[in-house]
């Protein structure tokens, strides 16, 4: 197997983390002599606060504000978090696995110019398609204390708007291949569907 990029993509609740994470195992399990790396920008976000908060570091101060209030950081920063990551760990014959990167249509050109840095060849899109009101009943069901309808319907107003036309921007370069699942099935059918269509 050659080493191989997916970028995941869909609606909050789509459970696109945890088939990230399947994914990794069934590379891990098929080709166990290639490294995976799995970048998720939220996680890094977090570690990142983790680190540098209490090293009274500014910007890890502000990006814990903006997140703790449920706000929007400028692109400059996610895209910050995952360049670094890709600086510090591409080794050039790992898998990649990426989840929460690129959601904005700015940032899908520069992502894009990274792939083609590091000689990623075709790499895989893959959107994990569930209805807006499929996701809205799933994050309510789950009663995070954030969940609140108002709070989940502005991040499903997010995708609408900026998410999916960044997915338009993948699906329409014939550089990459994109995978559309449902993700309106057990999390054993989605991992299925996902590992047959991409065909691995």
């Amino acid at each position: 197997m050659l080493p191989q990029t997916f970028i995941f993509f869909g609606r909050s609740g789509c459970g696109k983390g945890t088939q990230a994470l399947l994914l990794e195992d069934y590379l891990k399990k098929h080709d166990p002599k290639r490294n995976v790396l799995i970048v998720e920008t939220g996680r890094e976000l977090r570690n990142f606060i983790d680190e540098f908060s209490p090293k009274g570091n500014y910007s890890a101060k502000l990006v814990k504000e903006v997140l703790d209030s449920g706000g929007l950081l400028p692109e400059f920063m996610p895209i910050w978090i995952w360049t670094k990551y890709f600086v510090e760990n591409v080794k050039g014959d790992e898998h990649w696995i990426l989840d929460g990167l690129s959601r904005r249509p700015s940032e899908a050109p520069v992502l894009d110019g990274a792939f083609k840095f590091y000689k990623r060849e075709q790499p895989f899109v893959i959107l994990i398609s569930v209805s807006r009101q499929w996701s809205l009943d799933r994050l309510l069901a789950r009663g995070r204390y954030d969940d609140s309808v108002e709070e989940i319907n502005k991040r499903l107003d997010w995708f609408d708007n900026h998410v999916a036309p960044t997915i338009e921007f993948f699906k329409r370069n014939p550089f990459y291949r994109f995978v559309e699942v449902n993700g309106q099935q057990t999390i054993g059918e989605v991992h299925r569907a996902l590992i047959s269509a991409v065909r691995l």
